[in-house]
């Protein structure tokens, strides 16, 4: 499999081009954090980093700097992918990078409109430059797939509001964006499909709750963060997805990373299976309580 990862830099996207490269594939990992500079995120992951791993699952990693708020560079990333390979098989659209630009339960009318702004360009104009460069390569063979990463399923979002108006938009734009490629690609055969990670452990996340992947149940946290997962387990479901000859049925959809574990029989790093989105559904949402400093007794058990 050839792969781009925009927004491989960390986190789901550094999850899923790792799953990708320990299944063969060349992953050509791109976003803006790099050795010699870091991203306005400010974070010390970087995509050579990521490149690195894939090569020691497996595959063959290859780090590209790219902007894609900037056409000409997902221009000249599409035209490199072209010349090194003459193909593109599978597009993971992951760029988020706005982290810092909103603010929970916060009115629109209080909100920061460039923050505002500034999100939405980077969750939702990136993804759309992504796919009018690379698209063209990847439909030139059939069964070409598309991979939109985004935080709840089109059936979660659609019935709750996110918190803020920017980052509800977002999210929700992003699982319509798998929708709609969806009908692009099917002429050429081709599958896309909106995958969103549970509670993910992820470097920030990590760092925030000041555990590391070691001790992560000792973080103070509520009940959900005991149904949390690593980035490998998203990234293991697109991997096994990636390389199901019969992926065309869940074009279209919108999944969580605990459903494709179950349809293909894959676990989290530790053996688990987790099912935040249930967990939420069922039990965080309905108790309307914290579970406690260390997770508690909020029924989490049964989701992992």
């Amino acid at each position: 499999m050839i792969v781009v990862v925009a927004g491989a830099t960390r986190g789901t996207g550094r999850g899923m081009a790792v799953a990708l490269g320990a299944a063969g594939a060349t992953v050509y990992c791109a976003g803006r954090s790099t050795r010699e500079r870091r991203s306005e995120m400010d974070r010390p992951e970087t995509i050579e980093e990521t490149a690195e791993l894939v090569s020691a699952a497996g595959g063959t990693g290859i780090a590209v700097a790219a902007d894609f708020l900037d056409p000409a560079q997902v221009a000249d990333l599409a035209a490199r992918v072209e010349r090194e390979q003459g193909r593109l098989d599978v597009l993971v659209n992951d760029v988020w990078g706005a982290d810092r630009l909103w603010k929970w339960e916060t009115p629109v009318w209080e909100h920061d409109l460039d923050d505002g702004l500034r999100l939405l360009r980077l969750a939702i104009d990136t993804h759309l430059i992504s796919a009018r460069h690379l698209l063209p390569l990847l439909i030139r063979h059939e069964g070409g797939l598309v991979v939109e990463v985004t935080d709840g399923t089109w059936e979660f979002n659609r019935t709750r509001y996110r918190e803020n108006v920017y980052y509800d938009l977002a999210k929700l734009s992003v699982n319509r964006l798998a929708f709609a490629w969806s009908h692009e690609l099917r002429p050429y055969g081709g599958t896309a499909v909106a995958v969103t990670p549970g509670f993910l452990r992820s470097e920030a996340m990590l760092e925030g709750f000041g555990v590391t992947e070691e001790n992560w149940r000792e973080a103070k946290a509520d009940g959900a963060w005991m149904v949390s997962e690593t980035p490998a387990y998203a990234g293991r479901g697109v991997a096994a997805l990636a390389q199901d000859p019969g992926r065309k049925r869940w074009s279209g959809a919108s999944v969580t990373s605990g459903e494709l574990a179950e349809a293909y029989g894959i676990t989290d790093v530790d053996g688990s299976r987790p099912q935040v989105w249930r967990y939420l559904a069922d039990v965080g949402e309905k108790a309307g309580e914290k579970a406690g400093e260390k997770g508690g007794d909020g029924g989490w058990e049964a989701y992992r």
